[in-house]
């Protein structure tokens, strides 16, 4: 099955990236290679002749065309779920605000992705949050998805010039589809809490 959707590449300067189904609600296990005509491309899986020799193997079929499908719904749905989510994330900063004092939001204040909050908690270890946190039910992140195996601080906080201690201290909460006010009043009300204990507790003050 094929489809076709509009992409302006127009300014796009990297040679090659990535698409991952389940980002947008697709199937796990499937994702989509994009490479800039021209550049050079090996294989990691020799011994077929699928894709022009690129990659071995039986394709997956029924994953390719939910994630294509997915592609679709993604893209009507585009607009509403950036709106929704964008509110979810301001009202969960400004409580945080409110609520904790001494805290760093991290990221531009408007040039940030409508889903995503970055927080620094001075004073308190980003892993420590994270068990506390777990305890409640609340997922969260101490940086990227991409590096959530290192104990290295962000490279990017570190890179917008967050101190290793901050970048450590770093929470990331990401909003989705089936996120609900709901959710942001349970982590207000649940959260300060626990940076006021570990503030308490830390060596770090």
């Amino acid at each position: 099955m094929r489809f076709k959707m509009k992409v302006d590449m127009k300014d796009w300067d990297a040679d090659y990236a990535t698409f991952s189904a389940h980002k947008i609600y697709g199937p796990k296990g499937i994702g989509a290679l994009f490479v800039k005509k021209g550049t050079p491309i090996e294989p990691l899986i020799r011994g077929g002749h699928q894709e022009k020799g690129l990659r071995a193997g039986t394709y997956n079929a029924p994953s390719i065309a939910a994630f294509g499908h997915a592609c679709l719904c993604a893209q009507k749905e585009l607009v509403s779920y950036a709106d929704k989510t964008r509110k979810l994330r301001e009202k969960l900063r400004d409580g945080l605000i409110e609520k904790i004092p001494n805290i760093r939001i991290n990221g531009h204040t408007e040039k940030v992705l409508p889903n995503t909050l970055d927080v620094s908690f001075p004073g308190a270890e980003g892993e420590a949050i994270l068990l506390h946190l777990d305890l409640l039910g609340i997922s969260v992140s101490t940086g990227s998805a991409c590096a959530s195996g290192s104990l290295e601080p962000s490279h990017v906080l570190v890179a917008t010039g967050l101190g290793p201690e901050l970048a450590h201290g770093s929470i990331r909460f990401s909003f989705g589809k089936y996120s609900s006010e709901s959710d942001v009043d349970y982590i207000l009300q649940n959260f300060p809490p626990v940076i006021e204990r570990l503030r308490k507790m830390s060596t770090l003050r």
